[in-house]
Order: C-alpha cells, then sequence, then structure tokens
C-alpha cells in the first residue's frame, strides 16, 4: 500500500510596491510562471509614476490580490497588511524591482517542505561578493554583524550573512503573536530578530542577485541602515 501523496502547502508571495512601473509588469509575470502552488498579494503603496494602471491589467488574473492603499505607509506596512491578508501556509516577501530572481523560489522552499528548517534566508553573500557599492557592502556587513552578536546566544552558533535580505520565507505560524513595530525598511530586520528570539530552525541559502542603482529607483538610503541598528539595539534591551 502506498502512502497518500502530501500536498505541498500553499506559498503567499508578498509583494510591496511603490512606484515601480519599470519592473512591475515583468517582475509579476516572472513569479506567476514559478511552478509552485501560490498566491500573489500586491500592496501599493500610492504609487504616482503609473504602476497602479499597469496593476490594473492584472485585476482579474487568478491568483493575484491588488490592494491599493491611499497613502504611502512604507515598505514594512504593506507587508504587514499583506501579511494579515495571506492564505498561504509559507510566506515570502519579493520586491517588484527585480533585484531577486522568483526562479529561487523552489530552492528556498525546498528546507521547509522537508522538514529541515522553519525559516530560510536567501542570502547574497553565500557565493561570490555581491555588486554593491561601498557603503551599501559594509552597510549589510555591519548589520550582519550587530545581529550575530547581540544575539549570539540564541542562534546558538548560527552565524547569518545577509539579515537584511528580501527573500525571508517562513512557515505562516511563526509569527503568531508577533508584534513587529517597524513600518519602513527596518521592518525586515525587526522580524528577523523575532525570528531569532523565537528559537526557529533558520536555514540560509544562497541567491541570485541584480542590482540596480539609484537612477533605476533604488530607494533604501543609508539613513535606513542607522534605523535597521536602532531597531536591533532597543529590541536587545527591551526584549
Amino acid at each position: 500500500m502506498t502512502a497518500p501523496e502530501t500536498r505541498a502547502p500553499l506559498l503567499s508571495v508578498i509583494v510591496p510596491v511603490y512606484n515601480e512601473r519599470r519592473t512591475i509588469d515583468a517582475l509579476l509575470e516572472k513569479v506567476r510562471a514559478v511552478p509552485v502552488d501560490k498566491e500573489i498579494l500586491v500592496v501599493d503603496g500610492a504609487s504616482e509614476d503609473g504602476t497602479r494602471e499597469i496593476l490594473q491589467r492584472f485585476r482579474d488574473v487568478p491568483r493575484i490580490r491588488l490592494i491599493f492603499q491611499k497613502r504611502r505607509k512604507g515598505r514594512g506596512n504593506a507587508l504587514k497588511l499583506g501579511l494579515r491578508l495571506a492564505r498561504g501556509q509559507v510566506i515570502i516577501f519579493q520586491d517588484a524591482d527585480l533585484e531577486l530572481d522568483p526562479n529561487d523560489y523552489p530552492a528556498l522552499l525546498e528546507p521547509i517542505l522537508e522538514d529541515r528548517a522553519d525559516v530560510v534566508f536567501g542570502s547574497r553573500f553565500l557565493q561570490e561578493k555581491p555588486r554593491m557599492t561601498f557603503l551599501q557592502y559594509w552597510g549589510n556587513k555591519a548589520i550582519n554583524w550587530s545581529v550575530n552578536l547581540l544575539y549570539r546566544r540564541e542562534l546558538g552558533g548560527l552565524w547569518l550573512t545577509d539579515v537584511e535580505t528580501c527573500y525571508q520565507v517562513f512557515r505562516r505560524e511563526c509569527l503568531k503573536g508577533a508584534r513587529i513595530r517597524n513600518n519602513d525598511f527596518a521592518f525586515t530586520v525587526e522580524l528577523t530578530v523575532q525570528l531569532i528570539l523565537r528559537g526557529f530552525r533558520i536555514v540560509e541559502i544562497p541567491i541570485s542577485y541584480f542590482p540596480r542603482g539609484r537612477a533605476e529607483g533604488k530607494k533604501i538610503r543609508w539613513a535606513d541602515g542607522f534605523a535597521s541598528l536602532w531597531t536591533l539595539a532597543k529590541t536587545r534591551i527591551t526584549g
């Protein structure tokens, strides 16, 4: 007698968007093409460059849900809204700028599906040195070191290499009861700390990375790095 076939869990892909008319169409087509069972939640933070008009083309596309915020509240706030509305058992975040490749989804999901991890981070630093500016590279390194040193006891020997990654994949129940205060880019590092403090099994795997510059619409700034460091220190003190 053969064992019953286990159906793969539904993946909720949460896409925060703000002024991404250059890439949003191509990004959604790439996500749709990935051969996994999924829903796509697009949270637009009051785009003003024509992104909303492009998104309207996907209004009747199956498995795509469009959420339009009346005003911009930050990337973290958009992700929180997506989390509240997500129906999948597994969550992944996907920025709309095409810096990361949705074709990495199957590899990111594998440790969770095989019950080797509760959380998977896609790391830009596990292969060759990523193409970043001097400030971006060392800013990321500073945040990585801070997390690993401040939470070394909870990490239990694990050394994270890419705390600020967009590709954070986790079982939905990992965030049950969690309260994340940040509504901006520091959301990512606060979420990482919450997952560490809750003792979930974390695995990192290498991902593809195609960086863009300011002229192409990159939005993160050096001040966001300081906000992340402040979040780390505050969370370590207050718990």
